[in-house]
C-alpha cells in the first residue's frame, strides 16, 4: 500500500467503538484519520483529540455544532480532506461495521477507479449478525435504487468508500441536498454522471456491537425519495461530457 490516504470518519456518540476503529487504520502506515464530530454529548470528541495526541498527530478531529447531520457531516469533512496532502480519501463509519484490515484491499483498487465500493452484494462480500429482515430490506433497496437510478454499483448503500483525491474534487458537494444516508446514494449517482470510474470489491460488513443505530423512519423516507429527486433534477441528472480517465 504505497498511496498515502486519509479516512473521514463521521462520528455521533461513538466513544466505545471510536478507539477500537482508530488503533486498527494505525496499522496502515500511509494511513490518517480525520474524525468529523457532531458534537457528540457522550464525548467522542475528547476522546479523538487524545487518540490524535497518541497517535502523534496521524489523527485530527473537527467539531461540528451546527446543521447537524450524515450528510453535511460528511460534505465538511471532505471540504477539509480536500485541502490534505493525500491521494485518496476514504468513507467509514464508526460503528466497527467497516474491518480496518480489508481497507489496503479499496486502496489497492483505487490506483486504477475514480471510485472504490467496500461491497457487501458481490461474490466474496458477506454480512455478520443481521436479522433476515434486515437482509431482506438492504437486498430490496440496492435493488430499487438501481432500478430508478441505473446506478450499475450492486452495493449502492455500502458506506466503506475510498476516492481518488482529484475524483472527489470533480464533484459538486455544495449542491448535494441529502443529509440522511440517502447521501451515499447522491454520491455515486453524481459520480456515476460525472464519468468516474467505479469498481466493487467484497467486504465482510459486521453489525455495530456497542451504541445505537441512526437509522430512523425519517432517514428511511429520505432514502426512498431521493433516487426520484435525483433523476428529476436537471443539473444532477445531467452526465458529463466527457468521461474521466
Amino acid at each position: 500500500m504505497t498511496m498515502t490516504a486519509l479516512v473521514i470518519i463521521p462520528t455521533y456518540n461513538e466513544r466505545a467503538n471510536l478507539p477500537v476503529l482508530v488503533d486498527g487504520l494505525m496499522k496502515h502506515a500511509n494511513v490518517r484519520v480525520l474524525v468529523v464530530d457532531d458534537d457528540s454529548p457522550d464525548g467522542t470528541g475528547d476522546v479523538a483529540e487524545e487518540l490524535g495526541r497518541r497517535y502523534d498527530g496521524r489523527v485530527s478531529l473537527l467539531r461540528r455544532t451546527t446543521n447537524r447531520g450524515f450528510g453535511r457531516s460528511y460534505i465538511d469533512g471532505m471540504k477539509r480532506a480536500l485541502t490534505e496532502p493525500v491521494d485518496v480519501i476514504c468513507q467509514m463509519d464508526a460503528d466497527l461495521s467497516h474491518d480496518p484490515a480489508q481497507l489496503p484491499n479499496l486502496l489497492a483498487s483505487a490506483a486504477t477507479h475514480d471510485v472504490v465500493i467496500g461491497s457487501r452484494y458481490i461474490p466474496g462480500g458477506r454480512i455478520v449478525n443481521w436479522p433476515k429482515r434486515r437482509h431482506v430490506l438492504s437486498r430490496f433497496a440496492n435493488a430499487y435504487i438501481r432500478t430508478v437510478t441505473r446506478l450499475n454499483a450492486n452495493d449502492c448503500t455500502s458506506g466503506y468508500r475510498c476516492w481518488r483525491k482529484a475524483a472527489l474534487a470533480s464533484l459538486p458537494l455544495d449542491e448535494f441536498f441529502s443529509d440522511g444516508y440517502a447521501f451515499l446514494v447522491e454520491m455515486l449517482f453524481v459520480a456515476q454522471r460525472h464519468g468516474c470510474t467505479l469498481k466493487e470489491v467484497p467486504i465482510t460488513f459486521v453489525e455495530r456491537r456497542e451504541g445505537v443505530s441512526k437509522v430512523s423512519r425519517a432517514v428511511l423516507l429520505e432514502s426512498a425519495i431521493t433516487p426520484w429527486r435525483l433523476i428529476s433534477n436537471p443539473s444532477m441528472s445531467r452526465k458529463a461530457d466527457t468521461r474521466r480517465t
